[in-house]
């Protein structure tokens, strides 16, 4: 099953993020909470976690570009059905 990474509101004023760097490539085996990137929202960077387990398939954001919250940024395959 394919699973959207989206950027998440992590504030209530929060409607951007930059992708600072990613922690992962196409190809990379993902736990639930492992960090896959870097985003930067008014100059604090967070860590993205993994919303499950499995599989980088296609990141869509590159790293420098600058998207609103909601938006996929990578997506990932799951062993689920």
């Amino acid at each position: 099953m394919r699973v959207e990474v989206v950027l998440p509101k992590w504030g209530m004023t929060m409607q951007e993020g930059t992708i600072a760097s990613w922690a992962v490539s196409p190809g990379s085996v993902v736990h639930e909470g492992d960090p896959v990137a870097i985003v930067e929202t008014e100059k604090v960077e967070t860590e993205l976690p993994s919303p499950a387990s499995g599989r980088i398939v296609e990141i869509v954001v590159a790293a420098g570009d600058t998207v609103e919250v909601g938006t996929v940024v990578a997506w990932l395959e799951t062993d689920e059905r």
